[in-house]
């Protein structure tokens, strides 16, 4: 007997629903240029603000936040941290 319709897209959802998840690697790659200097920064203890890490790349203020978005993209974990009238990034700390 031929498959109907309706079992072979139940087949094809069962596939699909026990396909394997993706591996993900512990700590995202570290990007080279600029963006790598926007990590140095970041990896420092007092963290750095936009505008630090504006003056250290010759980036507008504007660019940088930017950048900060795809880095987190990238998988890289930040907190923005407030001591008094400064607002430092920083990244968190990978246990392991």
């Amino acid at each position: 007997m031929a498959k109907s319709r309706t079992d072979s897209l139940q087949t094809n959802r069962e596939e699909v629903a026990t396909a394997p998840a993706p591996i993900q690697s512990e700590a995202p790659k570290r990007p080279g240029g600029k963006l790598g200097l926007i990590v140095e920064h970041l990896e420092a203890e007092t963290g750095a603000t936009a505008d630090e890490l504006a003056e250290a790349t010759g980036w507008r203020r504007n660019t940088v936040l930017g950048a900060l978005s795809r880095l987190r993209a990238r998988g890289f974990a930040m907190q923005l941290a407030t001591e008094g009238d400064r607002k430092a990034y920083r990244l968190e700390k990978v246990e392991g």
